[in-house]
């Protein structure tokens, strides 16, 4: 099956195709199957979303995109990459996903952001899917719910342009509103 054709750009679309094309995601139902072959995919995703398999980066955006529809995250905390049958461990070393492209519409609590993944995905920020800082290597990181327990880092862009916007509307603490939750962006 090929794999849908995905917007380059979201700032040529409105909140409303974009909620639209998010809504239409279909994945494989990969938290129902218990496959019983197992092993590991000799894969990893690295700190920057990039996949690599035996060492060598996996090149072809297709491929990544496949892929990435098939992963999951055990309760153990690791990444699998999932079929009916087989279940292989992929090394993630930080987010298996990079949030590279957002946009916004509306304003305050009114406000909803729409991110796009390295992998096309599209998420809406709110209550399904929460942005909160995380800590890592003792730096703070945005990062956004996707599915599963799996999370998407904000690119550095991204969450630049996001905090202009924050302290542009002074809340406190320094955030902002999408979907309908406040979502701080600042370390306490």
């Amino acid at each position: 099956m090929p794999m849908p054709e995905l917007p380059s750009d979201l700032s040529r679309l409105s909140l409303a195709d974009i909620a639209q094309l998010a809504a239409d995601q279909r994945l494989p139902p990969v938290d129902q199957w218990s496959p019983t072959k197992f092993g590991h995919s000799e894969m990893r995703i690295a700190r920057d979303a990039s996949w690599y398999h035996q060492g060598d980066p996996i090149r072809r955006e297709t491929m990544v995109r496949l892929f990435s529809t098939i992963l999951r995250r055990d309760a153990d905390g690791r990444h699998y990459l999932v079929t009916p049958v087989e279940k292989l461990e992929i090394d993630v070393d930080d987010t298996p996903f990079l949030a590279v492209e957002f946009k916004s519409e509306g304003e305050g609590d009114t406000r909803t952001l729409a991110f796009r993944l390295n992998t096309g995905d599209l998420i809406l920020a709110g209550p399904d899917h929460p942005l909160r800082l995380t800590e890592l290597d003792g730096e703070l990181i945005p990062v956004l719910a996707v599915r599963g327990g799996m999370e998407a880092r904000l690119a550095r862009p991204v969450y630049y342009a996001m905090a202009d916007w924050a302290i542009a509307e002074a809340h406190d603490p320094i955030g902002l509103w999408s979907g309908g939750v406040f979502f701080p962006l600042a370390g306490q």
